[in-house]
């Protein structure tokens, strides 16, 4: 991206080329992710609370706790929702087809699996139903040994990236990493020793 302001649309923009590609930081560059932080913000500011852009009612509830779940909150730092994970990927999702397509149906696969299983949506079910699903699906290894679960891998997986990227690339993330920018060091001690050598 250029040094010119950069507007939301074109932000988002320039996220759909790599849709397919899972996570977003392989595709934008970390400006383009902390415009969409920015522009979250901004609305916070604005209007007092983020108005989801493509998840609607329950969906976006739904998005949030798979959010906590991914990361949740600890001692150390606050965890996906916190640091505006669910709003930095509704934002993008409202943008990209190809990730309205695979979360909004992952989204659609949770809530039937569950019902069907449990008689109940996702958000209605225990956390050790919850766990159960999410596990048939946080691994790749499943897809492989059951083709019907290759479509919910690659939701889960995508969603898994972009909640990572929405928090290391957020406030919260970023202090998180301990990262200081570009800070001059006066003294390098070296690295230190490796035990055992």
């Amino acid at each position: 991206m250029t040094n010119e302001v950069l507007t939301r649309r074109a932000v988002l923009k320039s996220l759909t080329l790599g849709a397919a590609v899972g996570s977003v930081m392989k595709v934008i560059p970390l400006e383009a992710a902390e415009a969409a932080h920015h522009l979250v913000q901004a609305e916070k500011q604005s209007t007092g609370a983020y108005a989801p852009k493509y998840f609607k009612g329950d969906e976006y509830k739904t998005l949030q706790s798979l959010c906590d779940t991914i990361i949740p909150a600890d001692a150390d730092a606050g965890g996906a929702v916190e640091a505006g994970a669910p709003e930095f990927i509704d934002l993008l999702t409202s943008e990209n087809k190809e990730y309205q397509k695979t979360l909004g149906g992952g989204l659609k696969w949770l809530d039937a699996t569950c019902s069907a299983k449990y008689g109940k949506t996702y958000l209605a079910c225990a956390e050790g139903q919850r766990k159960e699903v999410l596990d048939r699906i946080a691994y790749r290894k499943n897809a492989d040994a059951h083709e019907s679960l290759t479509e919910p891998v690659e939701f889960f997986t995508l969603l898994r990236n972009m909640t990572a990227d929405g928090f290391f690339t957020s406030k919260i993330g970023i202090k998180y990493l301990g990262y200081k920018g570009n800070t001059f060091l006066t003294h390098f001690d070296g690295c230190p020793p490796v035990e055992g050598v």
